[in-house]
Order: structure tokens, then C-alpha cells, then sequence
């Protein structure tokens, strides 16, 4: 019998109640088709029945290298995206891997503006935020560490959202980035990122050559390989590592799995730009006509 038709004790029957339900999307701006009926900026022509295979708009402004995932949300927030010509202003709107993604004129100038510098880092300093008593590298940015022939000279404004693009461990030198810009974060530092750093390593201990050929190929840490280096002896005392990842330590702990220990590591280069003749502790301009 429907439990809806017993009567409780009291003898009275108890009323039929309907639950009436409505349908809402999944997560709020599931995708273009789910927002384009009330979103009149979202051009219904590149919208699809389902969400299925679509990807976020921030992420695709983000694989596409215009921008950094963070950039990408504060810049929909504010309407300067636009899917297919049409602008979006909703967080999490989804669009097809194929459409066409791209920035307002005021966020590209927004971008312009972005400023990255090159510290070269003294040993002593971490790269990011302040650790057990140690100052972070960008407390070095200020007007009296910048290089002498630099220009444009140090405005504070420089410092508003700086941050490492990469690490350099507190006992190494050399030649440290930091950015407002998230393009320059991801092209350094995205998991997919092949831009080449180089190293000038002093090492102690003896180096065969099985040794050597594991430093440029077959060496895993934490259980996962590394990808192929490019490691040979500078000189006597030092070997040269060029990486295309960055894994904590990285470089310590390869010489260590072959018996060597490290006293000394200085970065050199990250992609095209070399730390040249740039004096310990101080900074510079990444200039136009400059790039990784």
C-alpha cells in the first residue's frame, strides 16, 4: 500500500505533498550553452547542447599563453575576454578546445605595463616567501641595487604583485627571475615549460663515466624520472648541467645518487638571456627585443 495514504494515530489523513524539482546546472557556468539564455553577451552561434568536452575559457587563455589561469579569472570578472567575438563576464563559462579566445584591448595594455626583472640572487636569500628566518630575494628590488645603466629607473609600483618565476635555493647564486607577469610565470615554470636553465656546479668526489651518462639520462627522484639533461665537465672542478625542469634540489640530489657533493652552484642562463655581466645582488629590466 502507498505509505502516502496511511493514517496516523489520530485517525486524520495525512496530506499528499508533491516535491516539485528544478533542473539546475551542474556547477554555476557550466559552459557557453548553459549561460546563453541569460547571458546576453555569450554568442548562442558557438554555444553546444552539452558540456561535455568543453574546457574553461581560463584555461584555454592560459594554454594559449595569453595570460596566467588567475589573470585569466580576474580579466573575465571584469569583461574583457572574448569567445568566438563575444564577450564573457562569467567565472567558470566553458567553451569548445577549438574556439577562438582573446583579450580586450585595456587587458593587453594591462599586460604591457607588466614588468620582469633579473636579480642576481647572492647565496643567503630564498626565492620566495621568507623561511626560517631568511629574507626573501626581493627585498634585494629597491633603487640602490639596480643596475647602474638601467632604465627605466626603480618605481615602487614594480613591486606590486612581483614574484619568482622559478627557484633558486638559498645556497646557490645566480640568476633568479621575477615577474607581474603570468606569461613569463608559465613559459619558466608550466609543467610544460622546455625553456633550458643553465648551471656551473662545483663538485667534490670522483665522476666515471656511468656516472656521467646517468647525470644526462636515467637518474628518477621521488619516483619519478627525470627528463633527459645535458650534463659535462666545464673544467676541472666544475660541471655544467643544462635542465628543462626544476624539481626541488634537483641538482644536489642527482650529484648525490652518483657520489658527488656539491659546493657550489651558480645559475648562468635561463633560455636565451644569459646573467652576463651583472654584478651579485644587483637587478635589471627584462627589455623589449629580450626573451626566454
Amino acid at each position: 500500500m502507498d505509505d502516502t495514504h496511511n493514517k496516523p494515530a489520530g485517525g486524520r489523513r495525512e496530506p499528499i505533498r508533491r516535491v516539485v524539482r528544478r533542473d539546475k546546472p551542474s556547477r554555476p557556468g557550466a559552459a557557453l550553452a548553459a549561460n546563453a539564455t541569460t547571458n546576453p553577451n555569450v554568442n548562442s552561434a558557438a554555444t553546444v547542447s552539452s558540456d561535455s568536452g568543453l574546457v574553461r575559457v581560463s584555461k584555454l587563455l592560459a594554454e594559449r599563453g595569453l595570460c596566467s589561469r588567475r589573470e585569466a579569472d580576474a580579466y573575465i570578472e571584469r569583461g574583457l575576454v572574448f569567445v568566438d567575438g563575444q564577450r564573457v563576464s562569467q567565472l567558470g563559462t566553458k567553451a569548445s578546445p577549438d574556439a577562438q579566445v582573446s583579450l580586450a584591448a585595456e587587458a593587453r595594455a594591462a599586460q604591457a605595463s607588466q614588468a620582469t626583472l633579473l636579480l642576481h640572487k647572492p647565496i643567503g636569500y630564498v626565492s620566495g616567501q621568507a623561511e626560517d628566518g631568511h629574507q626573501p630575494a626581493v627585498v634585494l628590488i629597491g633603487p640602490h641595487s639596480q643596475l647602474g645603466s638601467d632604465s627605466p629607473r626603480f618605481s615602487p609600483s614594480v613591486l606590486r604583485g612581483l614574484a619568482p618565476a622559478g627557484r633558486l635555493d638559498i645556497d646557490s647564486t645566480g640568476l633568479l627571475v621575477l615577474t607581474q607577469d603570468g606569461r613569463v610565470a608559465r613559459q619558466l615554470i608550466g609543467d610544460d615549460s622546455a625553456v633550458e636553465k643553465e648551471y656551473l656546479v662545483r663538485v667534490d668526489g670522483r665522476l666515471d663515466a656511468r656516472g656521467l651518462a646517468l647525470l644526462n639520462h636515467g637518474l628518477e627522484l621521488d619516483g619519478r624520472a627525470l627528463r633527459p639533461a645535458q650534463v659535462a665537465w666545464a673544467n676541472a672542478e666544475q660541471l655544467r648541467f643544462v635542465l628543462k625542469e626544476g624539481r626541488k634540489r634537483q641538482i644536489r640530489r642527482m650529484c648525490e645518487l652518483v657520489g658527488l657533493r656539491v659546493t657550489g652552484l651558480k645559475r648562468v642562463r635561463i633560455g636565451q638571456v644569459p646573467l652576463g655581466d651583472l654584478p651579485l645582488g644587483q637587478w635589471r629590466y627584462l627589455h623589449a627585443g629580450e626573451s626566454f
